[in-house]
């Protein structure tokens, strides 16, 4: 990255990771911009579902993530809305399903590259929080802080427990937590783009740590890195 190239800080991880929430309050914090690159991923999938494109079909799924149409709005209380061939599908990006779906779609190599130079153009000033699995490792990969957060698969099954709880809906704990390791497993061993946090990228725990602890810790992070 040169001086003339916008910061960014890269959160890496995998899901339930907090790596989303996370992202979201620095970016506010910061004044920078967000990039949610699974929901792209989640797009696709949920495109590949609204057309009857089967997920084993590589080559009519990289034409669509090539060509998605896709908005994404941000109203004045940071609250995001995902707007996909004119329809609001932020909530369905949240699904189950539409996760699993996404995890599939994310080991196809003509996908990735369909979506690498998509995400590289949120790279604009005053600067970028990149939230992903590969951000710091193949998007982004001279970004000036690196974060790779984890937490245990419990904890995360847990998490994803009490939203689906608190949004009503009847889901099993034990289903989510062999979910989550299934995922891991699918998103740390594909062939392209593995799930891994880059050499020089800093872990940070985030198993029974506040939202707020992880931000702050973040945060210095940055401050010594600039």
């Amino acid at each position: 990255m040169n001086n003339s190239t916008p910061p960014v800080i890269t959160i890496d991880g995998p899901g339930g990771s907090g790596k989303g929430t996370v992202s979201r309050i620095l970016a506010k914090q910061l004044g920078w911009h967000f990039l949610d690159s699974g929901a792209l991923y989640r797009l696709v999938a949920l495109s590949a579902r609204n057309h009857a494109i089967p997920l084993y079909n590589e080559p009519a799924l990289e034409t669509l993530a090539a060509y998605l149409d896709v908005q994404f709005e941000t109203d004045h209380d940071m609250q995001g809305r995902i707007i996909l061939e004119g329809e609001d599908v932020t909530g369905a990006l949240r699904d189950e399903s539409c996760g699993n779906d996404a995890s599939r779609v994310a080991v196809l190599p003509g996908v990735r590259r369909a979506l690498l130079r998509r995400q590289r153009e949120f790279l604009i000033p005053p600067g970028l929080v990149a939230d992903g699995r590969d951000m710091g490792t193949v998007i982004f990969p001279t970004a000036k802080l690196k974060i790779f957060l984890t937490a245990s698969a419990e904890e995360r099954a847990n998490r994803r427990y009490k939203q689906l709880k608190d949004k009503g809906l009847d889901v099993n704990l034990a289903d989510l937590l062999n979910d989550i390791r299934e995922r891991d497993a699918r998103d740390s061993t594909r062939s392209v783009a593995p799930m891994q946090a880059a050499p020089d990228a800093i872990l940070v725990e985030t198993t029974g740590v506040s939202i707020d602890a992880v931000i702050q810790r973040i945060v210095e992070l940055w401050q010594r890195a600039v």
